[in-house]
């Protein structure tokens, strides 16, 4: 069993910054790619940001500019930095780790986040 626990959402103004968490644990071996979508309250959940496992990026371009994902593979574990945030921004967000490969190099799966709150205020 894979686990992904976040952490570091909350409620900030305007123009304020975040850092979300996230670190995996349990049964790894390696991990392709990790990244970090949001769903807000009517709306589809959406990609925010995504790190291979080799340090290439992909960003939202609603996002681009303001926030920064990076990882650290030792730890199993993402980073989002986000920086100038807006309203719009307000979000459930969720940590994903896709293809999640086990110690005995013969199973992997795509795993979630159970998700954290960021509440953007105008």
């Amino acid at each position: 069993q894979v686990q992904l626990v976040e952490s570091g959402g909350g409620l900030v103004q305007a123009g304020g910054s975040l850092r979300l968490s996230c670190a995996a644990s349990g049964r790894i071996f390696s991990i392709d790619a990790m990244g970090w979508y949001r769903q807000a309250p009517g709306k589809q959940r959406e990609l925010v940001a995504v790190i291979t496992k080799g340090g290439s990026t992909n960003y939202a371009d609603s996002v681009k500019g303001r926030f920064t994902i990076s990882r650290d593979n030792a730890k199993n574990a993402v980073y989002l930095q986000m920086n100038s945030l807006k309203p719009e921004d307000t979000a459930v967000y969720y940590c994903n780790a896709e293809r999640v490969v086990d110690p005995t190099l013969t199973r992997w799966g795509d795993y979630w986040g159970q998700g954290t709150q960021v509440t953007v205020s105008s």
